[in-house]
C-alpha cells in the first residue's frame, strides 16, 4: 500500500491510527447503551433518566441493537491485524447499522413523533455519520489491513 498519510498517522506496525470520527460514529450508533450506563451508575434516578430519554421502553431495547456492532467495533479495534476479513467487513456493518437507525428514526417521525431540537440533532448527525463512513477515503484505508 503507498504511503498516502503523514507519518505520525501510523502505528509501529505500518497500520492507520484510528480517526477520531471513527469514535465518535461508534458512540454515535451506541447512544442507547450510554444511555444505559449512565442510568445504572445513577441508580436512584435511573428509571428517571431512561424515561426521560426514551418513554416508550421498546424504543429503549430497540436502540440496543444497532449498538451491538459499534460495541464488537471498539472491542476489536485493536486486535484487527488478528482478523483482517472480518474487519474489512466490519465498515459495510457499520453502513449497515448505521442505515438501520436512520430508517428507524423516519419512521418513526412517519409515524407522528414530535420533531425536537434533540430529535433534529440526532437525525443530523445519523445523516453525517452515514455519509462519513460510506465516503472517507481515510476510514476505507483504515479498515484496509497492511499485510507486509
Amino acid at each position: 500500500m503507498p504511503v498516502l498519510y503523514p507519518p505520525s498517522d501510523y502505528d509501529t506496525h505500518g497500520n492507520l491510527k484510528t480517526p477520531f470520527l471513527f469514535w465518535c460514529t461508534l458512540l454515535l450508533q451506541a447512544r442507547t447503551w450510554f444511555v444505559l450506563v449512565l442510568a445504572a451508575a445513577s441508580r436512584q434516578q435511573g428509571d428517571a433518566i431512561l424515561g426521560v430519554f426514551y418513554p416508550d421502553r421498546d424504543n429503549f431495547w430497540f436502540g440496543l441493537l444497532p449498538g451491538v456492532p459499534a460495541a464488537l467495533a471498539f472491542m476489536i479495534s485493536g486486535r484487527r491485524h488478528l482478523y483482517p476479513r472480518l474487519w474489512a467487513a466490519w465498515r459495510w456493518i457499520l453502513i449497515a447499522a448505521q442505515l438501520v437507525v436512520l430508517a428507524w428514526q423516519l419512521i418513526l417521525l412517519w409515524q407522528g413523533e414530535v420533531l425536537t431540537g434533540v430529535t433534529l440533532a440526532l437525525l443530523v448527525a445519523d445523516i453525517f455519520a452515514l455519509w462519513w463512513l460510506c465516503t472517507s477515503r481515510r476510514l476505507r484505508d483504515y479498515f484496509t489491513i497492511n499485510r507486509e
